[in-house]
Order: C-alpha cells, then sequence, then structure tokens
C-alpha cells in the first residue's frame, strides 16, 4: 500500500469520535514496533519525523525504513513532517515524498504566522500533500522547539478562523495544557492524590470546545501529548535511570480530547521512555549481553506494547482501517 495522505484519515476520526496516533520516529525499532502494533490492530496511523530524526537518521533512512514498512504491513501510513521551522523544509520534505507537513509559524506574530503559513500551504497543495499549522505555543523541549513555560501561550479561539480561512490549512494544532517532552509540569504546578502521586492541571477543555464550534467538522490536533506512562520511568529509574518527576498528559484526558474534536494526537516521549526501559532492563538483567540484537529486541516490545496500549485505550482507532 502507497502512502496515503490525512484528509480522509481524519474524516473518519471526526466522524467516529477517535484520533489517529502521529508517532515519531527514528530508527528502524521504533518504525517496526510502531508500525507492527497497528498492523496487528488494524488501525491507521502517522509516522511522523521531526527536524532532530531527519539530522539523526538521515531523510534517506527514515523514508526507506517508512517503505520497508509499507511493505511489509498492510496498512495506511501517512508520513508527516513534525514541527517544520521553515518554508524551506517544508519544501524539501514535500519534494522528498511525504504527504503531510507542519509549519510551526507559532512564534511569529499572527500575521507572519499566517504569510509563512499560507506560502507553505500553497506550495504543498500544488504538490497533493495536505499541510498542519498552528496557533498558540506549547511549553517543554523537543528536539530544536524549546518554549520556556513563561513563554507558552493558550489558543485564542477567536483568531482561529481568520487563520484557516486566510491559510487555507488542512489541519490546526492548538494550545490547551498539552506540553513536549518528559517533564511537562514543575511539581508546584500539580496537586498530589491520596498516593503521593503528581496530578497536573486539567486540560483547557473549554478552549477545544470553543474552537470546534468556530470550526465545525475541522481536524484539531494536540502535540506533546505523550503521558510520561509510570510504569516505563519506573523501569528506567530501577535500572540506574534518574528521571524525577517525570510528568505526562493523564490518558483519560487525550481520550476525551479524542472524542472531540481532536483527529490527531502527537506521541513521541512514550516511545523513547518505553525502548529506553527495554533497554535498561535487559542489560540490567544480563550484563554479559553485548549483541545490541538481544537488548533492542526487548526496546522494540516495549514500544509496540505501548502503541497497542494507547491504539486500543486512548486513541479508539482500533480496527478502524
Amino acid at each position: 500500500m502507497p502512502l496515503v495522505g490525512t484528509t480522509e484519515m481524519f474524516k473518519k476520526a471526526y466522524e467516529g469520535h477517535y484520533a489517529i496516533g502521529a508517532f515519531n520516529i527514528n530508527n528502524m525499532e521504533i518504525v517496526q514496533g510502531v508500525t507492527e502494533a497497528a498492523a496487528e490492530l488494524k488501525s491507521p496511523i502517522i509516522l511522523q519525523a521531526s527536524a532532530g530524526a531527519r539530522k539523526y537518521a538521515k531523510p534517506a533512512y527514515l523514508k526507506h525504513l517508512v517503505e520497508a514498512a509499507l511493505e511489509t504491513n498492510d496498512l495506511p501510513i501517512a508520513l508527516h513532517l513534525d514541527h517544520g521551522a521553515d518554508f524551506e523544509t517544508c519544501k524539501d520534505c514535500i519534494d522528498g515524498g511525504f504527504t503531510s507537513v507542519m509549519i510551526d509559524g507559532s512564534k511569529h506574530s499572527f500575521e507572519d504566522n499566517i504569510a509563512l503559513t499560507k506560502k507553505v500551504v500553497e506550495y504543498a497543495h500544488a504538490h497533493g500533500v495536505v499541510v498542519e499549522g498552528e496557533l498558540g505555543q506549547l511549553a517543554g523541549i523537543e528536539d530544536d522547539v524549546k518554549v520556556a513555560a513563561h513563554e507558552a501561550s493558550y489558543t485564542r479561539p477567536e483568531e482561529v478562523e481568520e487563520f484557516v480561512t486566510r491559510t487555507g490549512v488542512d489541519s490546526l494544532a492548538i494550545a490547551i495544557g498539552t506540553s513536549h517532552g518528559a517533564y511537562k509540569f514543575k511539581p508546584e504546578q500539580c496537586t498530589r492524590n491520596e498516593q503521593g502521586v503528581l496530578v497536573p492541571p486539567t486540560l483547557r477543555f473549554d478552549i477545544l470546545e470553543e474552537v470546534s464550534k468556530r470550526l465545525p467538522g475541522f481536524p484539531i490536533v494536540l502535540h506533546g501529548a505523550s503521558s510520561v506512562v509510570p510504569e516505563y520511568v519506573k523501569i528506567i529509574n530501577s535500572n540506574g535511570g534518574n528521571l524525577a518527576d517525570a510528568i505526562g498528559i493523564p490518558e483519560d484526558q487525550l481520550r476525551k480530547a479524542a472524542s472531540m474534536a481532536v483527529c490527531k494526537i502527537n506521541i513521541d516521549s512514550d516511545l523513547r521512555l518505553g525502548l529506553t526501559a527495554g533497554i535498561r532492563q535487559h542489560m540490567a538483567q544480563h550484563p554479559d549481553h553485548f549483541d545490541p540484537r538481544q537488548y533492542l529486541t526487548d526496546g522494540r516490545q516495549f514500544v509496540h506494547d505501548i502503541v497497542a496500549h494507547k491504539i486500543k485505550c486512548v486513541l479508539g482507532s482500533e480496527g478502524k482501517i
């Protein structure tokens, strides 16, 4: 099956009240873990590459890894650029065979964001590629995207109609309280439950509801939506790691968002944590092992298990091919 765009994916997701998982890829094991889980559960997926992934793995390697996944698994896959910083990067990905790109103009003024996004949209649409834009800024760190908490801003619903109309974007990433990285919130931003576990603030569903009223039927995207699964944080810390107070987005809140207008949920940190947990646990249990195939097999399995869980319990996309 060839690569597909996200237009039909998002239409079905919106009408079916579920979301498509957009999983960041960096190496072969992650691509295999993600796509094998999706194939088993008959779920459409988006594989996305960030600037950091393209720098680390090189675009040609990523492209051929995705092509190998398409040959191996019969399921709809879209290839997406995550956080394109400028027109040149988006153009390079469009020319290189990506079916979807995200232009992140959120750090610019409203007018400059519109101008940049529109330029990307015009080029992308002329080449049959869809575009995701962004309004509002998420805090946190993800590769080259670094936004301090005091610089973050929620999306202003009163701006979304003008932005979508003037740019022609196909989907819109909004800021309602999610955050990049494994340390999405400081402890002082959270409360503690009866077990002493940090509980992050609730997502701003009022903003999501207002945006969906102003853009009926339009696909919304959530960035920074990893849950920083405590199970894997514990495994890492129990085997030499040091991830104190790593906090993510509660999965029940993400499932609620998926049942509303959110059609794409980005997941990156959870995959990194799973791969690392599998490797650390394996090395601790088998200190005599030095064959990468041994410990990477466990890391890949953890990635597979995380993706399967997300598809079934968070995204709701199982059986939606």
